[in-house]
C-alpha cells in the first residue's frame, strides 16, 4: 500500500493507505499545502467535491479542516475500499459520502450529487479528455460563488465561464484555481 499524510485540521499527521492504480497521482503536500492556503485554512459550512478521489487526499484534507461535507466519488473497486477504510479510521461520520461513480454520471446528476457545492476538486487521469467532458456540468454541480480547483497535464486559462486565478506548477503538474467570470 502507499500512502500519503493529512497536512492540516482535525488530522494532520494522520497517514492515508491506498493502492496502486492507473493513472492514480496524490496531489503532493507543497501542493496541497498552496491550495488550502489559496482557500484558507478554515473551511467550516463547506460542502466539497472531490470528483476523483483517488487516495482521497483532497477530500480528507478539506473535511479535516472543518468541512461540513465532503463527496468523494471515484469508480476503481480497490480504491473505494481504501477509501472507506481511511474514513473508518478516522472516525469521519457523516462528514464524508464515498460514491462509486464514473464522474460524468455522477455530474450529470446533480439532485444524487448534494450540490451545489462550494468547493471542486478535480484531479483527473491525465489525457483522457476528463476535463473537457466536465466542464459543460460545471454550473450543474456548484454554486456561482464556488472555487473550482484542476490539476492538468499543461497550463489551463480557464474551463468555460471558470477562469484561472492563481497557479502553480509542480514538476510535471500544473494545478489551478479557478472562479466564476
Amino acid at each position: 500500500m502507499n500512502s500519503v499524510r493529512i497536512i492540516g485540521g482535525e488530522w494532520r499527521r494522520r497517514v492515508l493507505r491506498f493502492p496502486d492504480s492507473i493513472g492514480l497521482r496524490p496531489t503532493p503536500d507543497r501542493v496541497r499545502e498552496t491550495l488550502f492556503n489559496w482557500l484558507g485554512q478554515d473551511l467550516r459550512g463547506l460542502k466539497c467535491l472531490d470528483l476523483f478521489a483517488g487516495s482521497g487526499a483532497l477530500g480528507f484534507e478539506a473535511a479535516s479542516r472543518g468541512a461540513s461535507q465532503v463527496v468523494m466519488v471515484d469508480n476503481e473497486p480497490k480504491v473505494l475500499a481504501a477509501l472507506e477504510a481511511n474514513a473508518s479510521q478516522l472516525q469521519a461520520g457523516d462528514r464524508l459520502r464515498i460514491v462509486r461513480a464514473d464522474a460524468v454520471k455522477f455530474a450529470s446528476l446533480p439532485d444524487s450529487a448534494g450540490g451545489p457545492f462550494d468547493v471542486l476538486f478535480l484531479d483527473p487521469p491525465y489525457r483522457k479528455g476528463w476535463v473537457e467532458r466536465l466542464v459543460p456540468l460545471l454550473d450543474n454541480l456548484l454554486d456561482e460563488e464556488a472555487a473550482l480547483y484542476v490539476e492538468a497535464e499543461q497550463a489551463l486559462e480557464g474551463c468555460g465561464e471558470w477562469q484561472t486565478v492563481r497557479e502553480g506548477r509542480a514538476g510535471q503538474v500544473y494545478y489551478h484555481l479557478m472562479r466564476k467570470r
